[in-house]
């Protein structure tokens, strides 16, 4: 018989129990896509995350065809180990399962996505308040988070003498920049420093506007009044000064579902006009995260092609705002430009809870719990509880207190300092995860879109003798 010569590249994974089902289902889609053949060793362990290379290296079964191997990203160890014993490059993969697309360099979006037509002006508050250097390190940190123009709120009253060099300041380290001000005075000396947009314009100061020579955004004396918007839009046309034009949005309970009729009146009378929409009263003024109502926002600049918009972020609560916005922006561009809802493409957005859940079952529990053989805590969040099982254990509880009180009355040996400090701190993200409808996963990082702060693996050394901490932390469980 002729053996036919391999076209595609075969990898061979090696996982727990646990994650077996998970694993196939991935690579079930995947491996089509990218063009592999693949195999999964499962070894007699329930857990990945506890698996290291000298305990693996003398349990594997590589098929012949095998080109590499993968194994899961928790585990610890020399590679080297695992190497001579498949004789094939091995590697580690993703810590998430879910991150195995980008691992294998698949776009989970078109790689055309990320792309925006919606200017972020940032404002920092009461500037004539701050010392200039603290001013400058503020620019640049909205400048970090997606920011094109750095606005310089003033406020009202007396001109404010530093307001120049303030200006100069920001345009030297390369920031665009604008002025929110009504005073004349005030206005003519930051157009003059560098200043290159006016906030904002109406009957009160638009005469002194053909002097500036800068960009300006002409706004009603009321928002109410569009009549008076018209008139200083003509005076300004006129006087061919440059504008863009902002209705003035109101806050909720304040006029907001009319200000946004209003927008929509302004676009059909001007349809090929710049516009602005100010969102701060929006995210600054309801008792609600920011990020939600900054796609809504965002999404509605869109459809009504208002291409800037002006936002601050000063409440605790709309603190990432520009950040935020920066996101939002692109996520409504990519949806608006391919028809498509703006649903499953922007995950660093969805913060306070997850897309899904993916509880473990009572019966998967109840497994684990009957193939365990060590000392070591598996946690889970599950059924509105937090569960650990361990060797011959299984304990649960809703409230994380209780469940460590059985910790210890059960232990094989007593939990030490650094060991109930780790499980402590493991059953609050449990306890946070199922509070909020949020996925735990033991020693990860729960997932909190951007705002997500990377973790280092916690788990307790593997050659200590604490409870739960190891010894040994690999122990084989019953062959299937």
């Amino acid at each position: 018989m002729t053996v036919q010569p391999q076209t595609r590249e075969h990898i061979h994974f090696v996982t727990g129990r646990l994650a077996e089902h998970s694993l196939r289902r991935q690579l079930a889609d995947l491996a089509p896509r990218v063009g592999f053949d693949y195999s999964v060793d499962v070894l007699g362990i329930t857990v990945a995350a506890l698996l290291t290379t000298d305990w693996i290296a003398p349990r594997l079964n590589v098929p012949p065809t095998t080109n590499r191997l993968v194994l899961p990203g928790y585990c610890q160890g020399e590679l080297e180990v695992v190497q001579r014993a498949a004789g094939v490059p091995v590697e580690r993969g993703p810590r998430d399962l879910r991150r195995l697309p980008e691992y294998f360099g698949q776009q989970t979006r078109d790689a055309s996505y990320g792309k925006y037509d919606i200017e972020i002006i940032a404002e920092i508050n009461h500037a004539p308040r701050l010392p200039l250097a603290e001013i400058l390190q503020t620019a640049a940190s909205l400048r970090a988070d997606g920011a094109n123009m750095i606005d310089v709120g003033c406020d009202p009253g007396e001109a404010w003498s530093g307001v120049a060099d303030c200006v100069r300041a920001l345009v030297a380290e390369g920031h665009r920049v604008s002025i929110d001000s009504m005073n004349v005075r005030e206005i003519a000396a930051a157009a003059a420093a560098g200043a290159e947009l006016v906030l904002s314009v109406n009957s009160g100061n638009r005469e002194a506007a053909r002097d500036w020579n800068i960009e300006v955004v002409a706004v009603p004396d009321e928002p109410s009044q569009l009549q008076t918007l018209d008139e200083t839009i003509e005076f300004l046309a006129a006087a061919e000064v440059l504008l863009r034009i902002d209705p003035i949005l109101e806050p909720l309970s304040f006029g907001f579902a009319a200000s946004l009729g209003r927008y929509l009146e302004v676009r059909r009378r001007y349809p090929d006009a710049e516009m602005m929409m100010g969102i701060g009263n929006l995210t600054e003024l309801t008792d609600a995260d920011s990020a939600p109502i900054n796609v809504m926002l965002l999404g509605i600049c869109q459809e009504l092609e208002i291409r800037s918009v002006l936002t601050t972020q000063v409440i605790n609560w709309a603190r990432s705002s520009v950040r935020e916005c920066d996101l939002a922006r692109r996520l409504v561009y990519y949806a608006e430009s391919q028809r498509v809802l703006p649903k499953r493409l922007e995950p660093r957005l969805v913060m306070l809870r997850d897309p899904s859940v993916l509880e473990t079952s009572p019966a998967e529990l109840a497994e684990l719990a009957g193939l365990v053989k060590d000392h070591n805590y598996r946690l889970f969040a599950a059924g509105e509880e937090i569960h650990a099982i361990t060797a011959g254990q299984h304990l649960h509880d809703a409230d994380p207190f209780r469940l460590f009180e059985q910790l210890q009355l059960q232990a094989a040996r007593p939990i030490d300092a650094s060991h109930a400090f780790y499980l402590g701190f493991e059953m609050a993200k449990a306890l946070t995860a199922l509070t909020l409808g949020k996925n735990y996963r033991q020693d990860e990082a729960l997932d909190w879109g951007f705002l997500t702060r990377a973790e280092e693996f916690h788990r307790l050394a593997r050659h200590s003798h604490a409870a739960g901490a190891a010894a040994p932390d690999v122990q084989e469980g019953p062959a299937k």
